[in-house]
């Protein structure tokens, strides 16, 4: 059963800055967690991240970082980060 992405304004806004290759990377990573927003894969490496409330996932598409959260069926990506500025603000 396929999960049900929404995306938060944010990423929307930040989405619409990058080149189009990029934009391409990352609609095909979303359409993996479409599939299962658990587990790491070939062409989608997700990773729990600890100590996060809820209980936060990143999925990383080459320098960036695609930070989301699983509600029931659905998937809310709350934001998109380069890697160097960490995951300290997520909680």
């Amino acid at each position: 059963m396929p999960y049900n992405v929404f995306v938060s304004k944010t990423f929307q806004r930040k989405f619409k800055q990058f080149p189009n290759k990029l934009q391409d990377r990352i609609r095909k990573a979303l359409e993996e967690i479409q599939v299962d927003p658990y587990t790491s894969r070939a062409n989608c490496d997700i990773k729990l991240l600890k100590n996060t409330k809820p209980k936060k996932h990143r999925l990383r598409v080459g320098d960036y970082r695609i930070v989301y959260y699983v509600e029931k069926n659905d998937v809310k990506i709350i934001d998109f980060i380069k890697r160097e500025l960490g995951y300290s603000r997520l909680e």
